[in-house]
């Protein structure tokens, strides 16, 4: 650390400790107080230099599921931020409450700069961890602000420029920061202003978002003290319930309409806020001219005017769960709870854009899982394009998702292609074995996603898509991105919500499942045991064609012993778990149950790559990146 950076310390320390002579911007006080509470609260040094503080994944996880709904309404907002500042470096950071970094978007040609800063995803933003910083000061404080350079407390934070805003419930409490922030900046701190304008903005689209997820089940009133801007953005929302007492509010309608902290806006009927009874609020609804909805406020100093949209009415069927399981998800399970588990979770999310990602041992269902989301979602009538990224040429996987131009490389077709991805615009895309696909593909995917176009080989004009993306794999990609197989921010954006399917060994309706696969035809009490002890590698697609043998070979309506499979049908073969690898096989962690795979088929190659639905040569492309070697070739 500099003279200077000495001088400056000592400085602000100094007049945040006995207070200065002359008054000073509201900001710059802000920045004071946070530098007294760091000395003086959580009794921090300011010439240290700390790392910063990144959390391992399983703590962040925690973190990012107490918020889930939260997380996946303000996405969008996050992604529009970001595609308006990208361009001038920064990076975009959601933290919770408590300074952890929850979401993130930014550019990873810079990562390792951005993980040491703490610009990056787990980073810990608290003030008494970090000192004086962009959102741990704005959540000591409750305000938008921008810590420039040397305004932080720690000296390994001076190079950055970080503005933040807070965002809050419906019920007036801080739930989240967003912030925008630099890793170096040459201009000085009131070049930050429009970032701070832009921060706030985005951070009130966000809260109003929430707001409206949270109350889409009371009262919604809109107030703006413009009428023509009542119906495109107003300032003020409020939320009734079925007797007009206020449920939830905006901040904005909070700073603007609670005139004495002693008299929250929670729990006010509206005759107290407006000269408006309850009963005369169906005279608001938007059928009427925006400049003829004007009401008082009680205080009788402000003249609104008011949109007020009422409740949904419920259905018949109103006594059910508001997250009833459609049909298509329901046939997914015959009585298992881990799954069912997942079903629920997964009903709430089948109309939401955000991406889904599918995990489970091969054979485990995910297309199906996949395909009964999209025909449970508004998109059913729209495509659903499944494309196996383990089973297309990597030289021509490129144009087979994105398409090409006529002619546009050796080999084109004359007519050109449209490509995967604009074939599933308005429906699903299911992307299935997603982790091996190429990390230069990762890159091109990880453009589609976040700008929603999609550019043609040979093209210098890019098509705009709308595409659910659903992407599955039997891989764990959180050990892949840790190793540098699979892109970090790739595997962020298409882990929207996470949906693990259990293997079919775990599953309590392994025996409703052989008979849900086995209509007019019954299984021996021995045939049915013998099925119920198979630890099912293959999962649902081993027991398939374990059903449709014996059906085959079953000349009676019950089925025996002798009509099942060989390897099922005898006592002592032997049935590893597909994660337990030997140690000569040369597999290792995820590429396990390919090693399996391929030992229970007696390393029949043709007839793997059957059963995942892949050509030989791909298949023999993940056993040469595994280091799997056949038994007759270890010697060469």
């Amino acid at each position: 650390m500099n003279t200077s950076q000495h001088e400056h310390i000592a400085n602000v320390v100094n007049v945040a400790t006995h207070g200065a002579a002359a008054a000073v911007p509201r900001h710059e006080q802000l920045i004071r107080d946070s530098w007294f509470r760091c000395v003086h609260e959580h009794q921090l040094d300011p010439t240290r230099m700390q790392e910063a503080i990144i959390l391992p994944h399983a703590r962040l996880r925690e973190h990012q599921d107490q918020m889930e709904a939260f997380l996946h309404i303000a996405r969008h907002g996050l992604e529009t931020l970001y595609a308006k500042v990208a361009g001038l470096g920064y990076v975009v950071l959601l933290t919770d409450a408590q300074g952890v970094t929850v979401d993130f978007l930014g550019d990873l040609v810079f990562e390792p700069s951005l993980r040491k800063a703490g610009l990056y995803l787990g980073a810990d933003w608290s003030e008494q961890h970090a000192g004086t910083c962009g959102v741990g000061t704005c959540i000591s404080t409750g305000q938008a602000l921008t810590v420039h350079l040397d305004d932080h407390f720690d000296a390994t934070h001076i190079p950055l420029t970080c503005t933040s805003a807070p965002v809050y419930d419906s019920r007036g409490q801080l739930s989240a920061v967003l912030d925008i922030s630099q890793l170096s900046s040459a201009q000085p701190k009131s070049s930050q202003h429009l970032a701070l304008q832009l921060v706030q903005m985005s951070a009130h689209d966000i809260e109003n978002a929430a707001f409206l997820y949270r109350h889409r089940r009371d009262w919604i009133l809109r107030l703006s003290s413009a009428p023509q801007f009542l119906d495109v953005q107003p300032e003020y929302l409020l939320a009734l319930d079925s007797s007009g007492r206020v449920v939830g509010h905006n901040r904005r309608a909070q700073l603007g309409l609670q005139t004495d902290v002693q008299q929250p806006l929670l729990g006010a009927r509206i005759e107290r806020l407006f000269d408006l009874p309850f009963a005369d609020l169906g005279r608001f609804v938007q059928t009427r001219p925006s400049d003829q909805r004007a009401v008082l406020h009680a205080s009788g100093r402000q003249l609104l005017f008011l949109s007020a949209t009422p409740p949904p009415k419920l259905p018949a069927s109103h006594g059910q769960r508001d997250t009833a399981v459609p049909p298509a998800l329901l046939a997914l399970s015959a009585g298992d709870p881990a799954l069912e588990r997942q079903i629920e979770r997964v009903a709430r999310l089948v109309n939401s854009p955000i991406s889904l990602l599918i995990t489970g041992e091969t054979g485990s269902g995910k297309e199906y899982f996949a395909k009964a989301v999209h025909a449970s979602s508004e998109r059913r009538q729209c495509p659903f394009v499944a494309v196996n990224c383990a089973a297309i040429p990597e030289s021509l996987i490129e144009s087979e998702l994105f398409g090409h131009l006529p002619g546009s490389f050796s080999g084109a077709s004359p007519k050109g292609k449209r490509g995967l991805i604009p074939e599933a615009d308005g429906g699903t895309l299911f992307l299935d074995e997603i982790g091996d696909m190429p990390l230069a593909l990762q890159a091109r995917l990880l453009r589609v996603l976040s700008e929603r176009e999609v550019l043609p080989v040979g093209a210098t004009r890019a098509l705009p898509v709308n595409v659910r993306v659903i992407a599955a794999t039997h891989a764990p990609l959180e050990a892949w991105v840790r190793a540098g197989r699979f892109r970090d921010d790739l595997y962020y954006r298409l882990n929207g919500a996470h949906i693990s399917l259990p293997p079919l060994r775990e599953r309590a309706d392994l025996s409703a499942m052989i008979d849900r696969m086995l209509p007019g035809r019954a299984l021996s009490p021995e045939a049915r045991q013998r099925l119920l002890q198979h630890d099912w590698p293959g999962n649902l697609r081993e027991l398939r064609n374990a059903l449709d043998y014996a059906c085959s070979m079953g000349r009676q309506d019950t089925l025996g012993l002798d009509d099942l499979p060989e390897l099922l049908g005898s006592p002592d073969a032997p049935v590893a778990s597909p994660y337990s690898v030997p140690e000569a096989a040369g597999a290792k962690g995820p590429d396990a149950d390919l090693w399996q795979a391929l030992r229970q088929s007696h390393w029949n190659v043709s007839a793997v790559a059957r059963s995942l639905n892949v050509s030989r040569m791909t298949l023999y492309r993940r056993m040469k990146r595994a280091g799997i070697v056949a038994p007759h070739r270890q010697a060469d």
